[in-house]
């Protein structure tokens, strides 16, 4: 059976954001006090968005419990490896991109200290310049929503814009 890539319900991610900034949905562990619930809750907002699960073992992205998920579910690193592989397989796929192509219910992730990106803020709104002042994120971790990028000591970002959702 092929597998198509269909439309990613940004408006839908983008509520999700806004509902869950300041909050903890319960089907979901909390991963703050175990280095950080970021990719978790951009995780979340993706599956939001009509993202389908992907349970293949180690390279797949999916979440059943705390300690039954996908380490693309959790992790910055393997969260963008994720959305960002050459070959199709069921769930979000994105692009790596400028800021000229991005749209609310993409994500950012942020540098630091310019070498390990370590943040996974969700785009929420996206100001007609495009500038990180005019990029509004929603976070967990360091709980926020409509935060300016530009309010992040960041060294380095990198945009993900969501190109669609596989599925079989």
């Amino acid at each position: 059976m092929p597998i198509t890539l269909q439309s990613y319900e940004r408006a839908a991610a983008v509520a999700y954001a806004h509902r869950w900034a300041y909050g903890r949905n319960p089907d979901f562990y909390n991963y703050d006090t175990v280095g950080g619930d970021c990719t978790n809750f951009a995780s979340q907002c993706l599956l939001a968005g009509g993202g389908a699960m992907n349970f293949t073992p180690d390279f797949g992205w999916y979440y059943i419990t705390a300690n039954q998920k996908a380490p693309a579910w959790t992790g910055v690193r393997y969260l963008y490896q994720f959305l960002i592989r050459p070959q199709p397989s069921a769930g979000p796929a994105a692009v790596e991109t400028g800021t000229e192509e991005i749209m609310p219910g993409d994500l950012v992730q942020l540098s630091f200290d310019g070498r390990q990106f370590v943040h996974s803020p969700v785009i929420v709104a996206v100001g007609r310049t495009k500038e990180p002042s005019s990029i509004l994120i929603a976070a967990h971790t360091e709980d926020s929503d409509y935060r300016p990028l530009s309010t992040y000591p960041y060294q380095k970002a990198r945009f993900l814009h969501i190109t669609g959702i596989y599925r079989p």
